[in-house]
């Protein structure tokens, strides 16, 4: 069994909604990035990446490609994962940690862990994703008024543990 570890971090800014775990989310900012920006699906990436001892995110998909712009994360999660495929590995398991003040992640937990079942081809009972939904300080502070009340918005982030033999 061979274990890697992901994390991924992007600075937010106002916009019309994000992509988390491959899953459309709408809300009042979006997310800088050179792809989609799915942090949690990035995580995940480099955490499949490490374990096979391949390199990480920025070897296969370099954000200076201006061929990949956009590109979805989901995309990028296949291609590593036909990678593992031709060299026999499985995965085992996924453990997520997503780490903002919003979206509250709660009400999609579910949604995202049946995603990444379907994508990876696991049982969902061995994907686990826990929501720390907190501020992360001051490295991208942006104000979004919603309603009555005014957000106050900083950068989120995800780290991975998967295992694969």
């Amino acid at each position: 069994m061979r274990i890697g570890q992901g994390y991924d971090a992007h600075r937010i800014k106002p916009g019309k909604g994000i992509i988390l775990g491959g899953i459309p989310i709408e809300c009042n900012y979006s997310i800088e990035a050179h792809s989609d920006g799915d942090i949690i699906v990035h995580a995940l990436i480099d955490a499949l990446l490490g374990a096979a001892a391949y390199g990480d995110l920025g070897t296969y998909f370099p954000s200076e490609d201006e061929s990949i712009k956009d590109i979805s994360s989901l995309s990028m999660l296949s291609t590593v994962l036909n990678k593992l495929e031709e060299d026999n590995y499985k995965i085992m398991n996924i453990d997520l940690t997503y780490v903002g003040q919003v979206p509250k992640l709660i009400t999609h937990r579910e949604e995202i862990r049946n995603n990444l079942s379907k994508v990876t081809k696991i049982d969902i009972e061995n994907i686990k994703l826990i929501t720390k939904e907190t501020k992360l300080g001051n490295l991208s502070k942006i104000k979004i008024k919603k309603g009555d009340y005014e957000i106050e918005l900083s950068s989120i982030s995800s780290s991975t543990t998967s295992s694969i033999s």
